[in-house]
């Protein structure tokens, strides 16, 4: 066999090379990405502790979204433009030393209140904002012109940050509830732990993620087709020419789509992760923990555990797309089965006004099913048959959708307080 045909043989293993090394990493710097926030979430029971009279779980993610969305904008106006390394190492940056702000907050002030207190808090939440633009759109820029799988497994890192602190937040409750200021002890814990995983995201992307062979092919692949955003990555990973020059752009594609044009042909699929994060943030967090309810058998567990549920289910949903013959890719449906989720909110209403704590936690169970499931469902398919370029600033747009879904849901969220005496 000739050295050509040789090549060519090889070609498809050297393209798959690392792919398992990749989605592993990809699974952490999906958790990284919001195992600080999720944290936050997951704490809401120590903030309304310290600070009873500031609806914790509901204004802080209302501090958290404006930044987050306003930065996610920017960003996705002018991807083009922007070194998507800085970027996403900014991002992570920024998450590790926003986490640690937290921490000495708290420790300075031995967990005391007080609007002081509070307002140092919310400035770091909004900081949490910022790098949630920087990273969610960076990478899910990146991803979309990569292999689902990897996209795949990113946002099951996403999901898999709520349900493992989630599952920490539930042992450290029953390890240190009986000790003293044993609630402090926890949250002191799950700072810390997500101070490490933010540190070791860092690692992942500066020194492994780029460095795998699959992740090289296909940002070299990207870069041919006109991808400016990829060129410091492929610097890092010691991308060569033949000439044994640093690799450079082989093209720039003028006739790359406009971001208008390409939001213009995916509206549908633009409003669909718009509208599941609207009705999932109009219902979790601050619902569950302060419109259930206080009359149930697990007392003072109850918002834990649906918090929990929550996030358990909304993980396992991510992996099911996975399966081929399940995986849902109609572009109509995908918008019936958005818009049908709104039938959950008088269900979550009469629920909580009349229910038990049984059919609450199955509705919950439902929500989270039915956001990890068609969530994975949109972000893989929009992508598909176009440029690299192209797909990058579309994943951006997507994120810029999400997170505008997340705000319009938590301020949306507020009206669960009308009528609130009556739960």
């Amino acid at each position: 066999m000739s050295n050509g045909d040789s090549s060519i043989v090889s070609t498809p293993s050297r393209t798959e090379q690392g792919k398992f090394k990749a989605m592993v990493v990809c699974w952490f710097l999906g958790l990284g990405c919001l195992i600080s926030w999720n944290s936050m979430l997951t704490i809401g029971d120590y903030y309304y502790q310290i600070f009873p009279s500031y609806h914790p779980a509901r204004v802080l993610t209302l501090v958290y979204q404006p930044f987050a969305l306003g930065s996610m904008a920017i960003l996705s106006y002018n991807e083009a433009n922007i070194d998507t390394r800085k970027r996403n190492m900014f991002g992570y940056a920024l998450f590790c030393f926003s986490t640690l702000g937290l921490l000495l907050i708290d420790v300075a002030t031995s967990g005391g209140g007080g609007i002081g207190n509070y307002i140092g808090v919310c400035v770091f939440v909004a900081a949490f904002g910022v790098a949630d633009a920087h990273v969610q759109g960076g990478m899910t820029g990146d991803l979309s012109f990569m292999s689902p799988h990897l996209m795949q497994s990113f946002l099951a890192g996403l999901s898999a940050s709520g349900a493992l602190v989630a599952g920490l937040r539930l042992v450290t409750k029953a390890v240190f509830d009986q000790t003293d200021n044993g609630l402090r002890k926890g949250v002191i814990l799950f700072l810390a732990i997500s101070i490490f995983c933010e540190f070791l995201c860092v690692l992942l992307y500066a020194f492994v993620f780029g460095r795998l062979p699959i992740v090289k092919h296909l940002r070299r692949k990207a870069a041919s087709e006109g991808s400016r955003t990829v060129s410091a990555d492929l610097a890092a990973a010691g991308i060569k020419t033949a000439d044994g020059e640093n690799f450079l752009l082989l093209q720039v594609d003028d006739d790359r789509l406009s971001n208008k044009q390409l939001l213009l042909q995916n509206i549908d699929y633009a409003l669909d992760i718009y509208l599941l994060h609207v009705l999932t943030l109009s219902i979790f967090p601050g619902f569950l923990y302060e419109n259930t309810g206080k009359n149930h058998g697990l007392g003072e567990w109850y918002a834990l555990v649906l918090v929990a549920v929550y996030n358990v289910w909304d993980l396992m949903a991510r992996y099911i797309p996975m399966i081929e013959c399940i995986r849902l890719e109609s572009r109509k449906g995908l918008l019936y089965a958005c818009l049908s989720r709104f039938l959950l909110i008088p269900c979550f209403y009469f629920t909580a006004k009349y229910g038990d704590q049984g059919w609450m936690i199955f509705l919950v169970s439902f929500l989270g099913l039915t956001n990890g499931y068609l969530t994975v469902c949109v972000l893989t398919v929009a992508p598909r048959g176009y440029k690299a370029p192209e797909q990058n600033a579309l994943g951006n747009l997507m994120v810029v959708f999400l997170l505008a879904g997340i705000f319009s849901g938590v301020a949306l969220d507020w009206l669960w307080l009308i009528g609130n005496t009556s739960f």
